[in-house]
């Protein structure tokens, strides 16, 4: 640290008596300025005067208030001001009182605003001057009048620049602590974004596999006394069920791990091109479905292609839960101009026909993909029994969309 900064620091911590230190040396120099006098003529060179005793008063008045110029630092211009005048009329020879009221200026300048330091620098210039030259011993072209003039000028101004100067490294600093503040809570949103994502893939994952296997261990329990090879058969899709919800978790999950952790699975994210796996998944779990596609020769970003996956399984898996067991699915995948629509349909009766009447997260979680592509979805009871989900995804994924969807991508291809 230098020692202007330590003096800067030393100055805050205890701004009473560094302005006192201040006095006193302002008031030093105008007791020294008192005492000695300059002739002209061939060189200059200094003699000694005797000072009037009021001017010494008038000297240590001033200096005193320069002590409270941080508290009070108008009232204190104000005085010294007074005092400068007083001394400019009566002062005989002249001493330098005006030092404190340059003083005053500059604290008042360093401490207010510029139309307060142009107003106040003005009004102690032409009240200072004028009467040193109107009514002070000398006569009013005297170098003592100009440098009055000249001093309070250079007061203001050095004055003003301070504060600019202060004013400029506060708000350096202030805009440092508001980016710094940004970056947190951009972390902070970044991370609740994951854990959301997350959370959203591994709702996926788990409730359209689990209802599966949940429908196929009913069947083999149902018929393992009287059709053994019909409960063997189930008990596979069971085994199958399960593996691919354990590849599936394993992949979400792996984007938990550490750069130390064994390497996770690179296996590519499931996409409309597995639709028909997964809809055999469903066939095998007893549900009739049919898909029909309508998008050939469409390239659609990895993010629209897993989202639109991902409403497929989340909306067959409620069909599952909820349609009843007679229940029928159509599955329908359509080019539009610039989107790509995805529309599941049952004809279910069930008693518990809305997907969410159990306070499930599946519509939501729909939804959520959908608009973070900056796509529409509709889902609601169709006329004459049923659900209907309908899911427009944009073909060409805008910079935003890309940008909120790019972690789940590539999270899933993992």
């Amino acid at each position: 640290m230098s020692t202007f900064d330590r003096a800067r620091c030393s100055a805050d911590a205890h701004p009473l008596a560094w302005d006192a230190v201040v006095a006193a040396g302002v008031l030093v120099c105008m007791v020294a300025g008192s005492f000695a006098v300059p002739h002209g003529g061939h060189g200059v060179r200094w003699g000694v005067r005797t000072p009037d005793p009021l001017s010494l008063v008038l000297m240590t008045l001033a200096a005193v208030a320069l002590v409270f110029r941080r508290h009070a630092p108008k009232t204190v211009l104000a005085v010294t001001g007074a005092a400068s005048v007083v001394e400019c009329v009566t002062g005989d020879p002249r001493a330098p009182v005006a030092m404190a009221a340059v003083v005053a200026l500059f604290t008042v300048a360093a401490t207010t605003d510029r139309r307060t330091t142009l107003r106040a620098g003005l009004l102690t210039m032409i009240v200072l001057t004028t009467a040193a030259m109107a009514a002070g011993p000398l006569p009013w072209y005297a170098q003592e009048n100009l440098a009055i003039f000249a001093w309070t000028g250079i007061g203001a101004t050095a004055g003003d620049a301070v504060r600019s100067r202060r004013a400029v490294v506060q708000a350096i600093r202030e805009r440092a602590e508001r980016a710094e503040r940004t970056r947190e809570e951009e972390a902070r949103r970044r991370v609740a974004e994951e854990r959301l994502r997350i959370a959203r893939d591994l709702h996926d994952v788990v409730a359209h596999h689990i209802a599966l296997v949940n429908v196929q261990a009913g069947v083999a329990a149902h018929v393992m006394d009287k059709r053994p090879d019909q409960a063997k058969e189930a008990l596979g899709h069971v085994r199958e069920a399960s593996r691919s919800a354990l590849n599936e978790l394993r992949a979400t999950v792996g984007l938990l791990r550490q750069s130390g952790d064994p390497e996770a699975p690179t296996e590519p994210a499931p996409g409309l091109h597995a639709l028909e796996e997964l809809a055999d998944t469903f066939r095998n779990a007893g549900l009739r479905v049919e898909v029909a596609r309508a998008d050939q020769g469409t390239t659609v970003p990895a993010a629209v292609d897993l989202a639109a996956y991902r409403i497929v399984q989340e909306a067959l898996t409620n069909v599952q839960k909820h349609a009843g067991p007679d229940a029928r699915a159509e599955v329908s995948v359509v080019r539009v101009g610039p989107h790509i629509e995805v529309t599941v349909l049952d004809d279910g009766s069930g008693e518990d026909s809305l997907p969410e009447a159990g306070g499930g997260h599946g519509l939501l979680g729909m939804r959520e993909r959908v608009t973070a592509l900056r796509g529409t979805l509709t889902t609601g009871p169709r006329y004459g029994g049923g659900f209907r989900v309908h899911a427009i995804l944009p073909v060409k994924a805008d910079t935003n969309a890309r940008t909120n969807s790019r972690t789940g991508a590539l999270g899933d291809s993992v």
